[in-house]
């Protein structure tokens, strides 16, 4: 597939990631509509095409996501989509790996976005946030879920409830984030989806696919649950791929079957 783009936001290939970014510098990528619709696009993208391995979402201008348009809120417009939620992702995950690379403010929905990464790299100068109660409102796009799943439960209470900013640096103490880039956040970003993409496409799908969901299976079903994912991997061609190149001492050649 070729690069895309639309007014809201950009996607070009580089290797075997995707890399999406939102376009609105100038509204500090406030979340409207066309862009969560086209960050939906561009997840379905990342899916149906077998050579991508990851995708990196970012943002235009030094700035990830300032959270939800606002001006399009009181002009009654709705920056979710059916069935995946603010930004066409806080309630739905693609299949294959998905890295947030955060430059300036990732603030209320923006933070939300993160939070529906599975890694974030940030820039030094980055700050998060869910400052919604500031304006009335509450983190409804998963900030008052999902936070306190990824950091501990009374720092998410003190976010959710003074609407508080933290660094970049405070959010690696925390665990949010996976690592702090000097320079531009998605230059970190693409070394980290490099290491990502080497590793064969099944076995990514299935590793996501199960450190997201086993948090709530129980211990009498875990195993069975886990089997589903992990059996059609070892069975498939790319295990017998990776072994043998180990022996060979090569590089694999996925196939992704």
């Amino acid at each position: 597939m070729s690069d895309t783009q639309t007014a809201e936001v950009l996607t070009h290939v580089e290797g075997n990631v995707l890399i999406v970014t939102i376009n609105r510098p100038e509204a500090k990528n406030a979340m409207n509509k066309a862009a969560a619709e086209g960050i939906a696009a561009a997840m379905d993208r990342l899916d149906a095409d077998v050579d991508l391995r990851c995708a990196i979402l970012t943002g235009a201008g030094g700035t990830f996501c300032s959270g939800m348009d606002l001006k399009g809120f009181l002009r009654g417009e709705s920056p979710h989509v059916p069935g995946r939620g603010f930004g066409g992702l806080a309630q739905w995950t693609p299949k294959k790996p998905i890295i947030a690379a955060v430059d300036g403010y990732a603030l209320a929905g923006g933070m939300e976005l993160a939070l529906s990464c599975d890694l974030i790299v940030a820039s030094a100068s980055a700050k998060f946030g869910i400052p919604e109660a500031k304006r009335g409102l509450a983190a409804a796009a998963g900030g008052l879920i999902k936070l306190p799943r990824q950091i501990p439960p009374r720092v998410a209470m003190e976010l959710a409830l003074t609407g508080d900013f933290i660094t970049a640096q405070r959010a690696y103490e925390l665990g949010f984030i996976n690592q702090i880039s000097e320079g531009p956040s998605l230059d970190a970003a693409k070394a980290l989806a490099a290491r990502v993409a080497e590793n064969g496409p099944l076995a990514l799908i299935a590793s996501k696919a199960i450190v997201r969901e086993s948090h709530d299976w129980t211990e009498a079903d875990m195993w069975d649950k886990q089997s589903a994912h992990i059996q059609p991997v070892f069975s498939s061609a790319d295990a017998r791929e990776g072994a043998s190149a180990f022996a060979e001492k090569r590089k694999p050649n996925w196939q992704g079957k």
